[in-house]
């Protein structure tokens, strides 16, 4: 079977991500179910906090042997040049020459890190970027705001990117599609009547913000998820339904914080309750259900994009009810999974979640494993990657 190596992008240097982590773990566990030999490639992005650094790294190596990859990681620093030259390429734990030979017997190397080193990628026999920021990266793409290294085949989870419908340019890229994965083994049905609480991750951050040229001129907007929860604040009070977010919070988070607990929102440290993958997978999988709203990229370039977290919620049996993100040919909206729109769109199926929960937990993990499945999702992406076939 094929040798894969999958590129994955900023899990070692960001411990407190339990379901970051999961994000990649899908399709790396999904490949080695495959019988492929598996290796994870990721730059370790240094802080200004070397102790914290030093933890991180720890905890990192810990979490891959918990799951039998010990051996199998390939985790690199990045450093300037002090002499002008190309960027300094060191390993952990294993020496230059031992990460060049298995990249280069790799059979793929599967690219979640858009702006990976190009020499990185050379080694490979071939490699294949992964989209999973669909319209996002079309847009940075196309604006020059991301140099993307040539790959050989391009992959996307974004069901309209590179046809008529997209809301944005396809780069000239011909995009292999596929929908995103969920691991039905590591995330079995748990049905709990007296679960009480919908729940779901998120940031909290701001500052993150998209340039988009309309008609020639530039348009900036913040996407982060706190802009669209604080259009719906007023849903918890709304619904006799208990709503909690995990949050990643900052610093200069207290104003919202206070506005969110007026509004009868149940608010904890994602730090606190997902902060590594156990944590992160309990919090799911003992929850109610999920309600979430997207950022507002999702909408405005309705590219119909469903959260990795959502399908963690549905294989486990917990119902989703989220954002709607576009028009969809598989995503349904009504049991199991709800699309809300308005405000009282998300109060209706709350409501309808509640008033047949156990049909619409059966339903969730029905979704997940119809339309989901990571074992023909990465069959297809593996066959698409290695033969860049368009689907």
């Amino acid at each position: 079977m094929a040798t894969v190596v999958v590129s994955c992008y900023n899990v070692a240097s960001f411990p407190e991500g339990g379901g970051h982590f999961w994000v990649y773990m899908q399709y790396v566990h999904a490949l080695r179910a495959a019988g492929c030999e598996v290796y994870w490639l990721e730059r370790f992005r240094r802080g200004k906090d070397r102790a914290r650094d030093a933890r991180a790294m720890v905890s990192f190596f810990q979490r891959m042997s918990r799951f039998g990859l010990d051996r199998q990681v390939l985790l690199y620093t990045q450093d300037d040049d002090p002499n002008g030259g190309e960027p300094i390429i060191d390993f952990v734990g294993v020496t230059r020459t031992e990460a060049d030979a298995v990249l280069r017997r790799a059979d793929l190397l599967l690219n979640f890190h858009y702006a990976i080193d190009q020499r990185l990628l050379s080694c490979a026999r071939r490699t294949a970027l992964v989209d999973i920021d669909p319209g996002l990266l079309q847009l940075w793409m196309s604006t020059g705001q991301l140099q993307v290294p040539t790959h050989d085949a391009y992959l996307t989870i974004g069901e309209t990117v590179g046809t008529p419908e997209a809301l944005f340019p396809d780069c000239g890229v011909s995009w292999i599609r596929f929908r995103p994965p969920v691991c039905l083994d590591l995330w079995p049905y748990r049905f709990e009547a007296r679960s009480e609480v919908f729940t779901t991750v998120a940031g909290w951050w701001s500052g993150q913000w998209v340039r988009e040229t309309v008609n020639g001129q530039d348009i900036l907007y913040e996407n982060t998820k706190r802009i669209s929860f604080l259009d719906f604040v007023e849903l918890a009070g709304r619904t006799p339904q208990p709503l909690e977010l995990a949050l990643y919070l900052a610093d200069g988070d207290g104003a919202d914080l206070a506005l969110l607990d007026r509004h009868r929102w149940r608010v904890r440290r994602s730090q606190d309750v997902a902060g590594n993958p156990e944590q992160y997978q309990s919090y799911v999988q003992q929850s109610r259900g999920e309600f979430s709203c997207a950022k507002p990229s999702c909408m405005k370039l309705q590219n119909a994009w469903v959260s990795d977290r959502t399908l963690c919620y549905l294989a486990s049996g917990k119902p989703a009810v989220v954002q709607h993100t576009g028009p969809s040919s598989y995503l349904p909206s009504g049991l199991g999974l709800f699309r809300f729109t308005t405000m009282d769109e998300a109060a209706a199926a709350l409501e309808a979640v509640n008033a047949d929960y156990e049909r619409n937990c059966r339903a969730a993990r029905e979704i997940a494993a119809t339309w989901f499945d990571a074992a023909p999702v990465l069959e297809h992406v593996l066959n698409s990657a290695l033969g860049a076939t368009t689907c």
